[in-house]
């Protein structure tokens, strides 16, 4: 039985790496097995999302977090490679843009072993930002490159990489709110768990490091909350809560701070709000699927076609910027379809199987 690998590490990974495993369930000829390497290691972070969507255990789990960018790269690059070794997967599948994507891509191509990186071509055009080094790179090493739109594939093109490596399938991140997001709760909902009434408030989160690393810039994210007088619900990212005291700063009386919620909390929590501000390009197009107009805070951001059709508005830091944000965060008219039709995982999947190499070892 030919073996595929999935390697996550970081909230944003659970959610696409659910909908590919979905996916691959349906196939008999090829196992899908997930290697976790412990980048977000708190439990409401990442134990929650495998048990919330049905995604099987992690095969390998490596427990690589709280290092410098180097040196949780290194480390993760030496395990992965080591476990590829024993097991020589056939085909490896990274997502996104974190340390995680760049140390699975590495290890498997410097092995010879073909390389899919889900979410490909997201520029940024900030290569200060570490994830706009990490997703540069993995794309150029990879051998199957999924896009979720086409600004994405243009972006590719751009580069010079190869036509036929290059597939519009759209957004796994779709498949996953679609399976996910109408999915009727038998307890009771966040909602009325924390007294909450449907748009009466807004919903952030925090946790980029070009803004947490900064107190300047954390000050101004955390002022433009009070300056908006309006209730701001926070799922506070550990990082954060440790920043946000490592700096001696105090988080507005109008901000309800929660622990890091699960997928499906999320989804309910995104659905119901008046609007959300974020710095995440994840929760970025979560709010989209869920008809909600967001706030980004930060200079720029990959989502370009989410900011010219209306959706998503730039504001960077700036207090002002963010309170009148908040204030005239409206829903536009139109929800056009920029990320496919809902199955980009199916696609993934047969273009995966697709591979000569891959389809030669299941046929032999």
């Amino acid at each position: 039985m030919e073996k595929v690998y999935s390697i996550v590490g970081a909230r944003p990974q659970f959610v696409k790496a659910a909908a590919v495993a979905h996916a691959f369930a349906r196939q008999a000829d090829v196992e899908h097995h997930l290697i976790h390497t412990g980048q977000h290691f708190d439990e409401n972070m990442s134990e929650v999302f495998f048990s919330e969507l049905e995604i099987p255990a992690p095969r390998y789990r490596l427990s690589v977090s709280s290092l410098s960018h180097g040196a949780m790269t290194g480390r993760m690059l030496e395990q992965i490679e080591g476990i590829f070794l024993k097991n020589r997967p056939a085909v490896v599948i990274v997502y996104g843009d974190t340390n995680t994507t760049l140390a699975g891509a590495l290890a498997a191509v410097k092995l010879h072993i073909p390389v899919a990186h889900v979410e490909s071509g997201l520029r940024s055009k900030n290569r200060a930002m570490p994830e706009e080094i990490n997703r540069i790179v993995t794309d150029h090493v990879s051998d199957l490159l999924f896009a979720p739109n086409e600004t994405a594939v243009r972006q590719l093109r751009a580069e010079g990489l190869p036509e036929d490596k290059i597939h519009n399938v759209g957004d796994v991140m779709f498949d996953a709110c679609l399976r996910y997001g109408n999915a009727v709760d038998t307890g009771q909902s966040i909602l009325e768990t924390l007294g909450l009434e449907p748009r009466g408030y807004v919903l952030a989160t925090v946790h980029r490091a070009e803004n947490t690393d900064s107190c300047e810039r954390l000050a101004g994210i955390l002022e433009g909350f009070r300056l908006s007088a309006t209730l701001i619900i926070l799922p506070l990212h550990p990082r954060t809560r440790d920043k946000i005291a490592a700096f001696g700063l105090s988080i507005p009386e109008n901000v309800r701070v929660l622990e890091p919620v699960g997928f499906r909390a999320m989804l309910q929590l995104e659905r119901n709000a008046r609007c959300l501000a974020t710095d995440s390009g994840g929760v970025q197009k979560e709010a989209f699927f869920m008809h909600r107009p967001c706030i980004t805070m930060r200079d720029e951001t990959e989502w370009t076609e989410l900011v010219d059709s209306g959706w998503n508005v730039l504001v960077g830091v700036n207090a002002e910027c963010i309170k009148a944000a908040i204030a005239n965060a409206t829903e536009p008219s139109a929800w056009p379809t920029f990320y496919g039709d809902g199955d980009a995982s199916g696609k993934i999947v047969a273009r995966i199987l697709g591979l000569p190499a891959l389809a030669q070892r299941i046929n032999s």
